[in-house]
């Protein structure tokens, strides 16, 4: 058998996402987990900022040595600070149907589930939910829905994202809508290019070939291939913010956290740019799925430690935590390197503008942290964060590379701290409760002394004026 090569710049999955060479690289973490001159180098590498790659990674993954793994930590810390001060997005999922046509094992959509009620939204049921959510301070959503070409062709999705954008509802708008639908053509990424969409999101699940298969027995999601260079397709149509996870827990951690990194590598390599975001979902309990059947779970101490090497491996990427995650677990690893985070959330098909009966769940997966946005707005700032509903640089073109070359050169804080002052204020001015908008008043006072470039504090003091007389929309 023709042994398959490793080329990064490949835009052949099995290339560029090499069995091989991840086998390779974890016996090489493995077997230098205790090499302390090498983890010293890489620690040192990596204080450089620039990243590391997939091998030097998983020696810091693997590392058995305390003083050095603080030293990691740390480290984690400092990038996070550099490259996102503070600053935490706010966002909300939105889900537009469950209706689904694979048979993914680990997902209660799946089309074998007969008793999970079915749901898809009407566009008047989208406005609803849309105003519910604007209702609540959100600026950002994530567009989810089920794979099936007979109910969510793209058409549908189309119309629910021009919808989306066409709601103004008191001060609400939503400004940026990301989508997280299942592979799909180039022409059809082109027209959610002109759709105007923020990032494209799709999760590998796990980069596990053979348990790929096995997990996704039946439907078009089976096809590996197809699914693993959807991003190179969605480059192609124009997309030039992506963003990549896996859900930790189908397959061995350290396999996973291996090909998340090629997979970022591959973006730099073949395109000049990688992922606008990782997210790090760990499987969860759901309608008919149980996570103790799956043997690879991880603890919140490795879920901790990944999350940590991968905010060092490429300290230039966002990266997501959901609901999935609880309140406790979620305010470890937010200083680890979590930039954006949900509140509020609903997993259902609807449940926004109205709770889902009991007899009617549509769930995709239990929500561990259920507290209100405006809880976890306060919680937030209370541990000394800034919730951001920024969408500025996407309406500004801010994308892709010239994000990216912004982001790796820190230039990106000149705009994107007052622009989170600026979405604070309007929070706290249209949906903040009394205890929220007071800490959040004397938040803003407290961050405007950041900002050392006297003429963007002179225009970010005039904008919050401006958001405290009414207006509303200001950015940098």
């Amino acid at each position: 058998m023709e042994q398959i090569k490793y080329d990064p710049a490949s835009r052949r999955a099995e290339e560029f996402i090499n069995h091989q060479e991840i086998e390779e690289a974890l016996a090489y973490g493995w077997e230098n987990r205790r090499n302390r001159r090498l983890v010293e180098g890489i620690l040192e590498k990596a204080k450089l900022r620039k990243g590391l790659s997939h091998r030097e990674a998983l020696v810091l993954l693997d590392c058995e040595l305390e003083d050095c793994n603080r030293q990691l930590e740390a480290l984690a810390q400092q990038l996070k600070k550099d490259f996102y001060g503070n600053r935490i997005v706010m966002f909300a999922p939105l889900y537009l149907s469950n209706y689904c046509v694979n048979g993914c094992v680990y997902c209660p959509y799946h089309q074998k589930n007969k008793h999970i009620a079915r749901k898809k939204l009407t566009q008047e049921e989208v406005r609803r939910e849309v105003i519910a959510l604007q209702d609540m301070g959100h600026k950002r959503l994530a567009l989810e829905a089920g794979e099936d070409p007979v109910n969510n062709p793209i058409e549908y999705i189309l119309e629910c994202i021009g919808t989306i954008y066409g709601i103004q509802h008191k001060n609400g708008a939503i400004r940026r809508v990301n989508v997280n639908i299942a592979a799909t053509t180039v022409e059809n990424y082109r027209k959610l290019k002109d759709a105007g969409i923020g990032t494209y999101i799709l999760f590998q699940e796990t980069y596990h070939k053979e348990s790929y298969v096995k997990l996704h027995p039946t439907g078009p999601k089976h096809d590996y291939v197809y699914h693993t260079e959807a991003m190179d397709r969605a480059m192609e149509g124009g997309i030039d913010d992506v963003g990549l996870g896996v859900l930790f827990g189908l397959e061995r951690y350290r396999y996973e956290f291996a090909g998340l990194l090629m997979h970022a590598e591959h973006l730099e390599a073949a395109f000049g740019v990688g992922p606008h975001t990782i997210s790090v979902p760990r499987i969860k309990r759901a309608d008919d799925i149980d996570p103790s059947v799956f043997d690879n779970g991880i603890d919140d101490d490795i879920f901790a430690k990944l999350i940590a090497c991968i905010r060092i491996a490429v300290p230039y990427t966002g990266m997501i935590i959901s609901t999935r995650e609880n309140q406790a677990c979620r305010e470890r690893v937010l200083k680890l390197g979590i930039s954006q985070i949900s509140g509020g959330s609903c997993t259902s098909v609807g449940g926004y503008a109205k709770p889902e009966p009991e007899d009617e769940c549509s769930e995709q997966f239990d929500v561990s942290d259920k507290r209100t946005l405006d809880q976890v707005v306060n919680w937030l700032m209370r541990l000394g964060y800034i919730p951001s509903f920024c969408t500025a640089c996407y309406r500004e073109g801010r994308t892709g590379d010239r994000f990216m070359s912004l982001c790796k050169t820190g230039q990106i804080v000149n705009c994107c701290h007052p622009n989170a002052l600026m979405t604070l204020k309007e929070y706290l001015m249209d949906y903040g409760s009394e205890d929220t908008r007071r800490l959040g008043e004397a938040l803003i006072e407290k961050e405007l002394a950041h900002i050392t470039n006297e003429k963007v504090l002179r225009l970010a003091k005039g904008h919050l004026e401006g958001i405290e007389g009414g207006k509303r929309d200001f950015r940098f």
